[in-house]
């Protein structure tokens, strides 16, 4: 289903609960002291509504960080196998060749069989580490003339500071997509709270029956859109973030 018409759902679904929920209260509630409530109720429903507004805002702007972040650790990643592969095309044969060739089946495992494990939340599997160990162990042997100890000695220590932020890196990627997002207890207040926060208009008074209605439903379908922001948001390589593999293959077109 699209996103779009996911999102869609849920705030016609909020809004309609809503508006049933606003209804029902004014058709067949007491309205003996309800405009009596006014003041009262207002003072609570600012605190319920400020502190539920403050936690959904603190976890959509934390969720949409952590997407960036991911974002730019991919680039980070792809452009560490790059560097590294460059600094070890400065190395004698057959290193450089070695290095090149692995370089690539790195890229094209983690663009092509990685990511849609990422997509699917499965556990990643595959020849990654297996690539990188490789790498490593490559560029790690590479014999080196004597005439040649100064510049290609630092060339080679490059490229080995560079494999290691990409390990780094690497590490990074799994564990963010390792992580299963927003605990319970999280999910427990901002459903919990929102669900207050639509309830609390009811026990005000002195509106008409149709503002009312439009009043409460339309606070329903505002909450239900920013829950839904936060849902599509809770892994940066499924929903509605979707992190490409882009860096990736920005760098297989490099490598080639």
């Amino acid at each position: 289903m699209s996103i779009f018409l996911s999102g869609l759902l849920w705030v016609f679904g909020a809004v309609v609960v809503g508006a049933v929920v606003g209804y029902l209260v004014r058709r067949f509630g007491l309205d003996e002291g309800r405009p009596g409530n006014n003041d009262a109720a207002g003072q609570v429903f600012t605190i319920v509504g400020g502190l539920n507004a403050v936690v959904i805002a603190f976890v959509l702007v934390s969720l949409y960080d952590g997407v960036s972040a991911a974002q730019d650790g991919s680039y980070k990643e792809a452009n560490s196998l790059v560097a590294a592969t460059w600094a070890a095309d400065s190395l004698p044969e057959p290193t450089r060749a070695q290095a090149r060739e692995i370089s690539r089946a790195y890229a094209t495992t983690v663009a092509e069989q990685e990511w849609p494990q990422l997509r699917s939340g499965e556990q990643v599997a595959g020849p990654g580490w297996q690539h990188l160990d490789q790498l490593r162990d490559v560029v790690e042997q590479a014999q080196l003339s004597d005439d040649a100890q100064g510049w290609m000695a630092d060339q080679k220590k490059e490229a080995m500071t560079q494999l290691a932020e990409l390990y780094q890196a690497r590490q990074a990627r799994l564990t963010e997509a390792n992580d299963p997002g927003i605990g319970t207890v999280v999910w427990c207040v901002l459903v919990l709270g929102s669900v207050i926060t639509v309830l609390l208009p009811n026990l005000f008074g002195g509106t008409k029956m149709v503002t009312h209605v439009i009043i409460v439903s339309t606070l329903a379908g505002t909450l239900a859109l920013l829950l839904f922001g936060i849902y599509q948001l809770q892994n940066p390589y499924t929903g509605g973030a979707k992190v490409e593999p882009d860096a990736f293959k920005w760098a297989l077109e490099r490598l080639r």
